[in-house]
């Protein structure tokens, strides 16, 4: 009952394993179980694993042994410090994970690191992608995330029939070129979010209703996902989570770290930045506006 590389993924052989059971990643792997796929997850919290087992999930007791017992190995954590122990410690993943398996890192990590993780899973002749996604809780919810793959095409093809369980694989070429995906996605994302609470915070101040501004303007230029997702949210000053605030600064401090030229999201990190200062870290990215209320002396 296993399928490893490059035997074909079958939901009634191929043994999945997963790491990671916080807002999105425990939707995502409930779309897996119920696609038939056999499916062991590791928490530090066993109590986080309750719903899973319920659905069908067995658990393991580290990460190597949940690695012993798959052929696919997904993670999606809280940063790069975190993947690195998983997949490169004594006790992780890569040390469990036997030839021809493959690991999948979802979480949004640093393109550096996925390339060593990639080095060292073909040293030990298993192979690894890095695939963070975009869709928030909401696409995770329902099935409809953005995977940014990267790694050899040919195992990002061979990973497809489970990947579309959660949304839509875009290939974007070798090793890290996911990571590098999804990190020019947070500086348009971030960007769109600052954009959007300065133009309402701005029609605030200038006396208008802040839905009928946005009804007014969400069909013409102004208008993105961005707005139809967190407009509302943030008129309301709903600031629960799809994304954390906090990792939007990881997010951002990574595209920093490239050494490229980008003067608007090191604005924009400052202001997520103000988030977490507040206190307000685990609050959603739409929580921004909070940040420029404060600086308009609004309440």
């Amino acid at each position: 009952m296993e399928t490893p590389y490059p035997k074909l993924t079958d939901p009634s052989k191929t043994r999945i394993g997963w790491i990671g059971i916080g807002i999105m990643g425990s939707a995502m792997v409930s779309h897996i179980l119920a696609a038939g796929y056999s499916v062991t997850v590791y928490a530090r919290d066993l109590r986080k694993t309750k719903d899973l087992q319920t659905k069908g999930a067995r658990v393991a007791n580290s990460p190597k042994e949940l690695a012993e017992m798959s052929d696919v190995v997904f993670t999606i954590v809280g940063n790069s410090n975190d993947v690195g122990s998983l997949l490169l410690g004594d006790d992780g993943v890569l040390a469990g994970l036997k030839p021809g398996g493959v690991t999948v890192d979802m979480t949004s990590s640093k393109p550096g690191l996925a390339r060593e993780i990639h080095a060292e899973a073909r040293r030990r002749n298993c192979w690894a992608v890095d695939a963070p996604v975009s869709g928030g809780d909401a696409g995770a919810r329902e099935g409809k995330l953005t995977i940014f793959a990267g790694g050899e095409l040919e195992i990002v093809e061979w990973l497809s029939p489970v990947m579309k369980n959660m949304g839509i694989v875009r290939y974007m070429g070798e090793a890290g070129s996911g990571q590098s995906c999804k990190i020019g996605n947070q500086i348009c994302v971030g960007s769109n979010m600052v954009g959007l609470a300065e133009g309402i915070v701005f029609a605030e101040k200038a006396g208008l209703d802040p839905v009928k501004w946005l009804d007014a303007v969400k069909d013409g230029a102004a208008g993105s996902a961005v707005m139809r997702l967190f407009g509302g949210m943030m008129t309301e000053r709903d600031y629960k989570a799809t994304g954390f605030a906090e990792y939007m600064v990881k997010d951002l401090g990574m595209a920093a770290e490239a050494a490229t030229a980008m003067p608007g999201t090191a604005l924009n990190k400052q202001l997520f930045s103000g988030m977490v200062a507040n206190g307000d870290g685990k609050l959603g990215f739409q929580g921004v506006v909070s940040v420029i209320r404060r600086l308009n002396g609004i309440s």
